[in-house]
C-alpha cells in the first residue's frame, strides 16, 4: 500500500534501525555496514541533512529495493480527482485543487496508473460520479478508470519503465517528469491541450462542453482502431490517421497499443513529478531523498553533490574504508 511520507532524519532513521532488535542478528554479520552506519551517523550531524542518502548503501555493497516517492501536481484552473490503481494510493483516490500538490511513497516494484478524473460530485461518504475517468461511483478507486482519460503508467524496478499513454483517449495534458535518477530519465506526456484539436467524431461532450477526446477504438470499436483480431500483432496494428492526431499534438505519449519505441522511457533510482496542466519546460520540485529537488535544478546542487562525495572520499581514506560510488 502506498503510504505518507514521514520526516525522520536520516540519520534518526539509521539510529532506529540500529537498535531494533529485529535488525540485531543481520547487523552482527554486517560489521562494515555498521560501520557505514556509524559514519553517516556523524557526517550528518556535523553536515545536515544533504548528504546522499544513498551513501550507507552504496558504499556497503549491499542493495535493498526503495520505494520511489511521487509527487502529484494539480496545475490546471479546476479541482481534479486523481485515481491510483492498484496497491492503493492514499485510499486509491483523492482531491486536489487548483494549484495544490501531494506527495507519497510506493512500495518497491510497483506497477500501476496513475490518471485525473474530472467533473466529480462526491458526498461525504466518497460516493458520486465524474465526468471523465470514473472508476465506479467510488472517490477511492480499486480499478481502472474508465475511457476517455490520459493515463501515466509505471512498471518499477532496478530499472523503471514509465510512460503516458492515450491509448484510451484524453481528458487533461498529463507529464512524467523523472527526478534525481539515473539513465535517460526523459519526460513523458502531453503538455498542449488536445481537447481543442480533437477530430469532431471524437469529442465526448458534457452540456456543450468539449470535456474529453475519446479514442477511435471506443468511438468505432472496430479491430483495426482497437488492434484486436487480425490487428492484434504489432505488425499489423499500425498508425491511423486518428493516432496520428493524437501523436502529432502529443509527441512524448502513446497513441496506440503497438507505441512502444517512442513512447516508453527508463529510468533508475528516481523520484516521479507528476503534473497536470504543466509545460514541459516547467521547473518542478519534489522531496528526493527528503531533500527538496528540482528537475532543472543543475550548477549549485551538482557541485554540492560532488563537494560531499569529496568529502566522503577524504573521511574514508583516513580511516582506511574502501568506498565505491
Amino acid at each position: 500500500m502506498f503510504t505518507h511520507l514521514n520526516t525522520y532524519s536520516y540519520s534518526t532513521l539509521v539510529y532506529l534501525t540500529l537498535i531494533n532488535t529485529s535488525n540485531f542478528h543481520f547487523f552482527t554479520t554486517q560489521p562494515k555496514l555498521v560501520v557505514y552506519c556509524l559514519l553517516y551517523v556523524v557526517m550528518d550531524f556535523i553536515f545536515g541533512k544533504v548528504l546522499l542518502a544513498w551513501f550507507v548503501m552504496v558504499a556497503s555493497g549491499i542493495t535493498l529495493s526503495q520505494s520511489a516517492k511521487f509527487t502529484i501536481i494539480n496545475n490546471c484552473n479546476e479541482t481534479i480527482w486523481p485515481g491510483v490503481t492498484p496497491n492503493n494510493f492514499s485510499g486509491g483516490g483523492f482531491t486536489l485543487r487548483p494549484f495544490q500538490s501531494a506527495v507519497f511513497a510506493s512500495p518497491p516494484s510497483w506497477h500501476g496508473r496513475i490518471w485525473a478524473r474530472t467533473g466529480c460530485n462526491f458526498d461525504r461518504t466518497g460516493n458520486g460520479s465524474c465526468q471523465t475517468g470514473a472508476c465506479g461511483t467510488n472517490l477511492q478507486c480499486t480499478g481502472p478508470g474508465k475511457p476517455p482519460a490520459s493515463i501515466a503508467e509505471f512498471s518499477l524496478g532496478d530499472v523503471d519503465y514509465y510512460d503516458v499513454s492515450l491509448v484510451d483517449g484524453f481528458n487533461l495534458p498529463v507529464q512524467v517528469k523523472p527526478v534525481g535518477g539515473r539513465g535517460n530519465c526523459s519526460s513523458a506526456g502531453c503538455e498542449g491541450d488536445f481537447r481543442a484539436d480533437c477530430p469532431p467524431e471524437l469529442i465526448l461532450r458534457y452540456n456543450g462542453k468539449n470535456i474529453a477526446c475519446q479514442s477511435a477504438c471506443n468511438v468505432f470499436d472496430s479491430d483495426e482502431y482497437c488492434c484486436r483480431g487480425a490487428f492484434s500483432t504489432p505488425m499489423a496494428c499500425l498508425a491511423t490517421n486518428y493516432s496520428r492526431a493524437f501523436k502529432a499534438a502529443c509527441p512524448a505519449a502513446y497513441s496506440f497499443a503497438y507505441d512502444d519505441p517512442t513512447s516508453i522511457l527508463t529510468c533508475s533510482a528516481t523520484d516521479y513529478v507528476v503534473t497536470f496542466c504543466s509545460s514541459r519546460n516547467q521547473t518542478q520540485c519534489t522531496y528526493h531523498d527528503n531533500t527538496l529537488t528540482c528537475s532543472r535544478a543543475k550548477g549549485a546542487l551538482e557541485k554540492a553533490s560532488q563537494l560531499w562525495k569529496l568529502l566522503m572520499l577524504v573521511f574514508a581514506a583516513a580511516i582506511s574504508i574502501p568506498i565505491m560510488f
